[in-house]
Order: structure tokens, then C-alpha cells, then sequence
């Protein structure tokens, strides 16, 4: 059992490129291979018409928890498919063991459409603090990676969020309505404001990827499911940006968020859009 950040650090000294490897050979082998040949019998519906699971879903990450708990005795898995499964599983998150915090598929119904627009998502925790991530985009063969207090990088180039470019309006990713109840609606009803142009966002994962790349601004997601959102919050504070609940808290893996959340560039992005938010309901 690890029993020590020290002792993970030193694991991810050893490993990292490891948990690398093996993230691209689920992608080649259970993911790539039925995008854009998924047959009928391939896609299923969770729990309802907006959210799919497919087979590459369910075997990438049956891959990935193998391989990731056979490099790190002691560690446990935190998956999409399995959480689906047996929900309990998600309490794991809240143990004593490191968690692999895995989305095999994120932007599941862009890969079913064929889009470009998915990735896979896997992150590292203990105690409930993210210590490493993987995000990797396989059709648009981008790899980011980060580690707590090392940076973050794509393709091997290091990442800087940067500041939103002054006078321009703030470009923030938003939760789908689809996935919103009445109060976050009218929550995110606050970003309807000069100076700020929302969209619905796409992959979580490639959100936040679009914003340690200085290529967006923010995010104002209303859901607190881990595997959409761990990757890419170590991410983006590798990156030099930050994020924060509606309640002006840094946001948690473990859940009890005030939602609406933001993930921003920069702490000042951060707060307005808190505040936005906060000032919605």
C-alpha cells in the first residue's frame, strides 16, 4: 500500500511514461479502431438519449484499470463504466488508497457522430488531492500531461494559460442545457453579461485542455462527476490557471461543490466568473 505522497512522486518518477504507454495502447487497440465503424449494436443509452456508453467505452477501461492497479499495487480504480455499474465504487475517491480517476471515453457522443472532439481521461489522487494527469485526444493525436508542482505539457511543450486578452469578451465553455437543473439554468443566466460570450461546451477534458493552452477562458460546469473533471483541473493549475465553486471555494474531487463551478486561466477570470455565476441564483 503507498502510505506517502513522496512515495507516489517517486512512483510517477518511474512510471509516468508508463501509465503513458498504456493509455495510447487502449486508445490503438478498443478505442481508434470503432471510431467512425461504430455498428448499432455497439451504442447504448445510459440514462437517456444525450448520454451514451459504446463498447470502446467499456473495454478502454477495462484496459486501463488492469494495467494502472497492476503498476500501482495498492491503488484502486474510479471509472466511468464501473461507477455506472455499482455506484459505491465512486466512494473510493474518499479512501486511503491512491485512486486512478479514468474516463475512457470523454465526449462519448462526439465519438459517436464521428467528431474529432473526444479524449481520454486519466488522472492520479491521494487524500483527495490530484497529483497527476493524462489527457489524450487520439484522433487529433494530442497528448497533455501534468504533474502537482511540475507543470503541465503537450506533446512536450510546456503549457501556459496565460490572461484573457483585455477588451475582448471572455470566451467561457458551459454546461449543455441538457445536463442543467432550473437553479444551475438560472445560475448560469448570471454569464449573459457584457463582456462575456458562454457557449456549450464540448469534451470536458478538451475544455480544459483549451484552457492551459490560452485558447479559451473559462468554464461554468454545473455537474461534480470526478472522471470529467480531474485531468483537466491538474491541468489547468500546472498551467497557471485556477478554479472555484460558486461558493468561492476551490473545487473539490469528493464532491459537496456549490455548483455552477469555473475553471479559469487566471485567478481574476476565475473570481468574475464565480461571481457571475453566484449572482445568478
Amino acid at each position: 500500500m503507498i502510505d506517502s505522497n513522496e512515495t507516489i512522486e517517486e512512483f510517477l518518477a518511474q512510471h509516468a511514461s508508463d501509465v503513458e504507454e498504456a493509455i495510447r495502447k487502449a486508445a490503438a487497440t478498443e478505442i481508434m479502431p470503432r471510431w467512425r465503424r461504430l455498428a448499432a449494436h455497439e451504442v447504448d443509452e445510459k440514462n437517456g438519449p444525450h448520454d451514451l456508453v459504446t463498447d470502446a467505452d467499456r473495454k478502454a477501461e477495462l484496459y486501463l484499470t488492469g494495467v494502472l492497479v497492476d503498476l500501482l499495487p495498492g491503488s484502486v480504480v474510479v471509472g466511468e463504466e464501473a461507477v455506472h455499474a455499482n455506484p459505491a465504487s465512486y466512494e473510493a475517491l474518499c479512501g486511503d488508497a491512491p485512486v486512478w480517476i479514468v474516463d475512457p471515453v470523454d465526449g462519448t457522443r462526439q465519438f459517436v457522430h464521428g467528431d474529432a472532439g473526444f479524449c481520454t481521461l486519466v488522472a492520479l489522487a491521494h487524500g483527495g488531492t490530484l497529483l497527476a494527469s493524462w489527457t489524450y485526444a487520439p484522433a487529433r493525436d494530442q497528448f497533455a500531461t501534468a504533474q502537482r508542482g511540475k507543470g503541465a505539457y503537450l506533446d512536450g511543450g510546456r503549457l501556459f494559460a496565460g490572461v484573457p486578452e483585455p477588451g475582448r469578451d471572455l470566451r467561457v465553455a458551459t454546461s449543455h442545457p441538457d445536463y442543467t437543473t432550473d437553479e444551475q439554468k438560472h445560475a448560469l443566466i448570471g454569464l449573459r453579461t457584457e463582456g462575456v460570450a458562454p457557449r456549450p461546451c464540448g469534451s470536458a477534458g478538451l475544455e480544459y485542455l483549451a484552457i492551459a493552452r490560452g485558447e479559451s477562458d473559462a468554464t461554468a460546469f454545473s455537474w461534480e462527476a470526478a472522471w470529467d473533471h480531474a485531468a483537466g483541473l491538474l491541468l489547468v493549475e500546472e498551467a497557471g490557471g485556477t478554479h472555484l465553486t460558486r461558493t468561492g471555494e476551490p473545487f473539490r474531487i469528493t464532491g459537496g461543490n456549490g455548483l455552477p463551478f469555473t475553471a479559469a486561466r487566471d485567478a481574476a477570470t476565475a473570481r468574475h466568473v464565480a461571481g457571475l455565476l453566484s449572482g445568478g441564483v
